[in-house]
């Protein structure tokens, strides 16, 4: 065998998974990833909090209870023996990899000026994608609340959703 042959173990593929967490635990499970070198996103949103001598705001998780890392099958374990991990998402018995491009409309959404908020996942309602503006390319469900008109982006296989006010002629029909 030659110096410039390659491995007999090929190097194992990366994707991204949902993690379950316990309740409050998210940020947690986020910076103990970060120091296994393990590629995490944990969507935030600001949120006012009240108590009963003042109010703050406060960045909570834009999904409650749910992380997000980009591994290989083999460092599974490693990510699920992390303190406050419930589990990895999925079908029956093995997790299921979310797609890129439903992360990559998730990290759109959070570097864009755009104010966002949670939203109840949907099974119905008109997919669009965005023609122009910072969420160009971006696909959605296309929902209109009073006179606004709303995009909501979706991670299905955690049945959770994002919502932004949109100009409706920035959409077209998928």
């Amino acid at each position: 065998m030659n110096a410039h042959s390659p491995s007999p173990i090929a190097a194992s593929p990366l994707f991204w998974y949902a993690i379950r967490t316990r309740s409050r635990h998210e940020k947690l499970v986020r910076d103990r990833l970060a120091a296994l070198g393990i590629e995490h996103l944990l969507p935030t949103v600001m949120r006012l909090s009240q108590w009963k001598d003042r109010k703050k705001e406060i960045e909570a998780p834009l999904f409650s209870g749910y992380c997000f890392a980009r591994f290989g099958w083999p460092d599974r374990l490693a990510v699920q023996t992390v303190s406050g991990v419930v589990g990895l998402v999925g079908a029956g018995q093995r997790p299921e990899p979310i797609p890129d491009h439903e992360i990559e409309a998730l990290r759109n959404l959070m570097t864009s000026t755009l104010r966002y908020d949670p939203h109840p996942y949907l099974h119905e309602g008109m997919t669009v994608e965005v023609i122009r503006g910072p969420l160009e390319g971006v696909r959605g469900i296309l929902l209109r609340k009073g006179k606004r008109h709303r995009l909501v982006i979706s991670v299905h296989l955690i049945q959770q959703s994002a919502a932004v006010e949109i100009d409706v002629s920035d959409v077209a029909p998928v």
